[in-house]
Parts: C-alpha cells; structure tokens; sequence
C-alpha cells in the first residue's frame, strides 16, 4: 500500500512537471518567456496584495459598526461581519497562492539559467550572466522575505476577526457587543500593521521587477 501511494505520488509530480514543462514550451513559441511570466507573476501577487488590503480595512469598518450598534437586529449585523471575515480570509489565500506561483517558476527561471551557463563559450560573458543570476538572486530573496512577511502578518488578524465573528455568533446580545470593544484597539492595530507590511512589499515588487526589464 505504501508503495503504491509512493507510486501515485510521483506519477502526479511527473503529470505536473510536464504539465508545467509543456506550458513554457507553449508560452515561448510566442514570445513569452520564463522572466516575461516571472514579472506577471509578481504583478498578479501585487494585485491581489491590494485588494487583500481593502478587503482587511472593509472588515475593520464593518467591525466598528458592530461595536457602534445602536437597535436593530444584531443577527444582520454579525452576518454582515462573518460576510467580511469571509471575504478577508478568500483575499488572503489569493495573496499566497499567487505567492507560491511566483517561486515556482522563479525556481525553474535560475534552473534553467544555471544550465544556461555552461553553454557559453565565452568566458567574459559567462561571468558576466553568472554575475546577474547572483544579483537577481538576492533580490528576489528580498522580495520573497517582504511578501511572505506581509503574508505571515495576515494569519494573526484573520485568527482575530475569526474569534469576534464567533464570539458574536454564540452570544447575540447587547454583552457581547460589549466584550468586542475591548478587542477594537488590537484588531485596528492587526490592520494597521497588515497596510504598512503590504505597501513595503509591493514597493519591492516594484524594485524587483524594475531589475528584471
């Protein structure tokens, strides 16, 4: 049993890096290659950054007005805030999924220059592209420590705005309001942290792919 799921496992790694192998193939028959998708890929986490960011602010608004209820039926005003948690949490997994699409194919990007390198004949060119792998190299690390930063700083908010929401959920009342406004401070603070992580991010978005063109 186990080595069949051995088995199965690597036969879906090889159907993926085929599958992935094929669409560079593809792309590249038109004119696109792994650096033009590197900088889309960038362009796409820096987009989903963004509206991760409004998303995080909607909630907060939407928190404070849970806090400033004043009559009515709370029932809408907790469905309301459950409707933004929801929205922040699908936001932030756009934010890391296109995260992880960027290391893919800026991994196979440096692989495919490494083994580029060997093919040069000319030694004062081969230095000079080893040198620009190297440069590019450590910028990406920088701005890979930037987005996953940004992204680690997101778990904390959302875990927070999950407590409330739930919290708010068993206890519909004028109390539980009462108890969620001692937890405003931390979550404006979760956000507040969140905008400024993000926007240092994007601007290394900007520096990286600047250095690509």
């Amino acid at each position: 049993m186990k080595n069949l799921l051995t088995l199965v496992l690597l036969s879906t790694l090889v159907a993926v890096s085929g599958c992935q192998s094929a669409y560079y193939s593809a792309m590249e028959k038109v004119g696109v290659h792994k650096r033009d998708i590197l900088v889309d890929r960038v362009e796409d986490v820096q987009g989903a950054q963004q509206d991760a960011q409004q998303e995080f602010k909607s909630a907060l608004e939407q928190f404070q007005s849970v806090i400033n209820f004043d009559g009515g039926e709370l029932q809408a005003a907790y469905e309301a805030l459950h409707d933004k948690y929801q929205d922040s949490l699908k936001a932030a997994n756009q934010v890391s999924n296109h995260i992880n699409q960027v290391e893919n194919v800026a991994e196979d990007l440096f692989d495919e220059w490494e083994d580029e390198l060997n093919l040069y004949q000319n030694k004062k060119l081969k230095a000079q592209s080893a040198s620009k792998l190297r440069a590019t190299k450590r910028q990406y690390d920088k701005l890979m420590r930037s987005m996953r930063q940004s992204e680690s700083k997101m778990q904390p908010f959302l875990s927070a705005l999950q407590d409330n929401v739930l919290y708010l959920k068993h206890n519909l009342n004028a109390h539980a309001i009462g108890a969620l406004k001692g937890e405003l401070s931390s979550i404006q603070r979760d956000v507040k942290a969140l905008v400024a992580d993000i926007e240092l991010s994007i601007q290394e978005s900007e520096k990286f792919i600047q250095s690509l063109q």
